[in-house]
């Protein structure tokens, strides 16, 4: 009796085991299917769920427009600053003979000359610095509190430029209005891509570009009939309401989770997820799935810092040091260049006096007007443009067209200096087509990507040092443009230069850049621990996708799933095995 009741309880606990056993499996594989697949197979891809992301976007995005405004406002404040003694005077009064005269006159231009180049650029070089700033701001305080403060400096610096006396004062409102684009942008780009859905997250976070475009055109075309000081007032407005906006949507529920607010994040999802519908065969609802992900992935993460002998900002360093950081910023660095030198924002920053040195018989305020509302109306052509089509194909058409703009614009520039040609009407033309294809992919993509990138650990910190790099790059271009010009013999060798850069960018692109369209967050992140090069990440992409249907196991339903099969799930191999979970 003792023995068969000693066989029995055996006998149970085997099966308890087994029971247990299987249940960790279940669970095992359910885990492993939510963290490898989309939230997007049990997303509605109907347009009223999207309408929480997209007031999001236009509420977070629209601090582009004021730094659009600060970036074209150079155009329109140097030619308009000519006409004061506030940058000093380009002529000397005071000479004895004619050679001092001449001495003392060249010197005073070229110190005005630099003066001028200052005030144009100034308002990139802090950037860098306040990016950094901004990374540490926004992964502390959260990506819209860091907005909303950014409303301080721009406010200041706006007020200093519209009553300045002197010289300093300009350049300490442009400081200042620099220091509030960093604080603009790298929160609002972090924030979109972690509220976008997937398969949306380059149209939702083109709008910065777009916003920015905007506030170039208001910038120009202010310019055409607004004192410089008027404008500097008005800019006030475009800070302002924004930041009184900002108290009507959500933080970012990933920042939430990082910070172990779970109640607020679930908050967040559900707001972002309002108009989901509740996903067929799930207890859960859409915002709760959403941040079952999130959290599992912040505790993986969590669960490597705790075995790591790294810890805080030690944990942060390492993070530096590996490929997923290091891959990414260096192609990051040398696409930021070859954007900065293609002559993207030197025409911005020079428009006014860029068309007085092509020769052009237009009014160079309603040919920079119109060239404005071209990137504008491109802007948004491109939200289209990067749900519909991979970022790669856009970026080197991109490159390709602008190199063509700028050789014939070049080639007909020294045409209508030489005064050979009746068809000066063609390097307008052609610069409208080159601003018309930088839109397409080289202007905007890059700062798309900087968010898009990186770990979620390091992304807010990894984004403002990408936003440092492209900004100190941006000023060396902006800074060395009159002296580079000089160097090359004027504005057609300039032009040329540009052609050279972007037919560079075209090779650079096809060998290295990554392919981010449709991809998550964290397959992206994978991308850089395995590949560097993206030509051969493809071709071994191609014959790892290659195999034989033949080979792949068979689906057997209501039946047990064994390893393999949930390994080819979380490949995306085998999408019907979710169905059977």
């Amino acid at each position: 009796m003792d023995i068969g009741a000693s066989a029995f309880n055996l006998c149970n606990v085997d099966s308890a085991h087994a029971i247990a056993k299987e249940k960790q499996q279940d669970a095992e594989f359910k885990q492993l299917i939510t963290s490898c697949t989309s939230l997007s197979h049990y997303e509605s891809k109907r347009f009223i769920t999207l309408l929480p992301q997209i007031i999001a976007t236009l509420i977070a995005g629209s601090f582009h427009i004021v730094v659009g405004i600060t970036l074209a406002y150079s155009a329109v404040l140097i030619p308009q600053l000519r006409n004061t003694t506030i940058l000093g005077s380009a002529t000397s009064t005071d000479s004895s003979t004619s050679n001092v005269a001449i001495n003392a006159t060249n010197t005073n231009q070229s110190l005005y000359g630099q003066r001028e180049a200052w005030v144009a650029s100034t308002t990139i070089v802090v950037v860098p610095v306040a990016s950094l700033i901004c990374g540490v701001v926004m992964d502390s305080i959260g990506r819209l509190n860091t907005l909303k403060i950014t409303a301080i400096p721009v406010t200041i610096g706006w007020i200093l430029i519209a009553t300045a006396t002197n010289y300093p004062m300009i350049l300490l409102g442009r400081i200042l209005t620099g220091v509030a684009g960093a604080f603009g942008t790298s929160p609002a780009m972090v924030y979109l891509t972690e509220i976008a859905r997937a398969d949306m997250r380059g149209s939702l976070t083109s709008s910065g570009p777009a916003y920015a475009s905007l506030g170039m055109v208001l910038a120009y075309l202010k310019g055409w009939f607004m004192d410089w000081r008027t404008i500097a007032w008005v800019c006030n407005i475009y800070a302002i309401i924004p930041c009184i906006l900002m108290f009507f949507i959500p933080e970012s529920p990933a920042w939430y989770i990082s910070k172990g607010k779970i109640d607020q994040a679930r908050n967040s999802l559900e707001w972002i997820h309002k108009y989901q519908p509740h996903p067929p065969n799930k207890t859960q609802s859409m915002a709760e799935l959403h941040l079952a992900v999130l959290i599992r992935d912040h505790e993986k993460k969590q669960e490597e810092l705790r075995n790591s002998k790294y810890t805080g900002l030690a944990m942060k360093l390492k993070e530096f040091t590996k490929p997923t950081a290091v891959k990414p910023l260096t192609i990051l660095f040398f696409l930021f260049f070859i954007q900065q030198f293609s002559g993207i924002y030197i025409t911005l920053f020079y428009a006014i006096d860029l068309l007085k040195q092509m020769g052009i018989d237009m009014n160079p305020y309603l040919v920079s007007i119109f060239m404005g509302i071209v990137r504008f109306c491109m802007s948004m052509v491109n939200t289209y443009m990067m749900k519909r089509f991979k970022r790669r194909p856009l970026v080197m058409c991109s490159c390709i067209g602008m190199a063509i703009c700028m050789l014939v614009s070049g080639l007909f520039t020294k045409w209508t200096i030489e005064g050979t040609t009746s068809f000066t009407w063609i390097p307008v033309l052609c610069l409208i087509l080159y601003v018309t294809t930088s839109m397409i992919g080289l202007l905007p993509l890059p700062w798309t990507m900087t968010a898009e990138l990186f770990p979620l650990e390091i992304r807010g910190v990894a984004q403002s040092i990408s936003y440092s790099i492209a900004n100190t790059i941006m000023f060396l271009a902006v800074q060395s443009y009159p002296s580079l010009a000089n160097l090359l013999g004027g504005v057609v060798h300039a032009q040329w230069f540009f052609a050279v850069i972007c037919l560079i960018g075209v090779i650079y692109v096809f060998v290295l850049m990554p392919e981010t369209h449709g991809k998550k967050l964290n397959d992206i992140v994978e991308y850089f621990v395995h590949n560097t090069f993206y030509v051969t990440a493809r071709k071994a992409y191609k014959s790892k996708g290659a195999r034989k249907s033949s080979d792949r196991k068979p689906i057997i339903k209501n039946t047990r799933v064994t390893k393999n099969d949930m390994e080819e799930s979380a490949d995306g191999q085998n999408n019907n095995l979710i169905e059977n979970v």
